[in-house]
């Protein structure tokens, strides 16, 4: 059940009414939205009289239920998109937000080098990963905290902040300098570390799992709002279907779903999702077409040499021409990049 607030309800009113209702049992959930704050009522709300609620509680204005398993997640519980700000970045609403980089961590020089170009192209974040879950254990693993220090010293050097992803929640005092904590596919279900970055300041960058339903995505992203952090992006990098011409299948049904499912914002990872260089243009520019707010690309200045994912990886040159034409029909479509 989703409780609708009026409007400029002081902070204390808000927590005396969640208080009212967690002494009873339930859990609640708050989500601060443009005109109205919602609190989200959490547990066996049959026998409550909503009608009753809004008229005996002067801070209510209307009340609903909510048929879904994820309620703070849901469009249903906050009708407006959920813009947040990233060190001067707005994530959602009308921006449509590229974050671009290696896919490894691998040199100074290498880092220095991405981060420039990318950024003169127009990417706002910069992506990078420091530690790498690999399906093979000799694949290369990633620098750990050294290509945490070459991150940061890409942030500091061109003023882009920085994405990077967390393998357990162990590595979250690791993580100070680190702007968006990106969860991979495969920890998309590790309900712990779910916990653990919702009990943080920092913004995540949650990818949908090789094999995961749009439902169970929303559940995951739910863990992470329970524990308090609202500023989640939910980023769609394919799924593993029955094809195998592509690395993944890239729902883009899924991201016109989410839209209309959920008020987070959804990034799509087109590198990932096909695992293909010369397909990453094509789909970067479908998932602006169907209603995402933004992409993640994978971007290396010497891609054959890429200690992973070469073959997906643009060149600057070609990161460069696909901004372009970005740019020309966010334009067209009165987005702004």
């Amino acid at each position: 059940m989703v409780f609708i607030l009026k409007k400029d309800i002081p902070a204390e009113e808000i927590n005396k009414f969640r208080i009212s209702w967690e002494e009873k049992g339930f859990s609640t959930i708050w989500a601060p939205g443009t005109d109205h704050d919602a609190i989200c009522l959490i547990g066996n709300t049959s026998a409550i009289d909503m009608d009753a609620v809004v008229q005996t509680n002067p801070i209510v204005a209307y009340a609903r239920r909510v048929t879904e398993q994820y309620k703070a997640a849901s469009r249903l519980v906050h009708s407006d998109d959920t813009v947040f700000t990233v060190n001067g970045v707005q994530i959602g609403g009308n921006n449509f937000t590229v974050i671009a980089g290696p896919c490894s961590v691998e040199t100074e020089q290498q880092m220095l080098s991405v981060a420039s170009a990318v950024k003169s192209s127009g990417a706002k974040l910069l992506r990078g990963g420091a530690f790498k879950p690999r399906s093979s254990p000799y694949a290369f693993q990633g620098l750990g905290c050294e290509g945490l220090q070459l991150l940061t010293e890409a942030k500091r050097i061109t003023s882009l902040p920085i994405v990077t992803e967390i393998m357990n929640q162990t590595q979250i005092p690791l993580f100070d300098d680190v702007d968006i904590i990106q969860i991979g596919a495969r920890n998309m279900q590790n309900f712990d570390l779910l916990k653990a970055v919702g009990k943080t300041d920092k913004p995540v960058l949650l990818k949908r799992g090789l094999a995961n339903t749009i439902d169970e995505l929303l559940m995951s992203a739910e863990y992470i709002m329970n524990e308090g952090n609202n500023r989640i992006i939910l980023c769609e990098r394919g799924i593993r279907t029955f094809e195998t011409a592509m690395r993944n299948t890239l729902d883009l049904a899924g991201v016109a779903l989410l839209k209309q499912k959920t008020h987070l914002p959804v990034f799509v990872d087109p590198s990932h999702a096909c695992g293909i260089r010369s397909l990453v243009s094509p789909l970067a520019k479908a998932a602006l077409a169907v209603g995402a707010d933004g992409l993640i690309i994978e971007v290396h200045n010497d891609p054959a040499h890429a200690l992973s994912d070469g073959a997906q990886s643009l060149n600057p040159s070609q990161f460069d021409a696909l901004m372009m034409q970005l740019k020309q029909r966010a334009s067209s479509e009165e987005k702004n990049m």
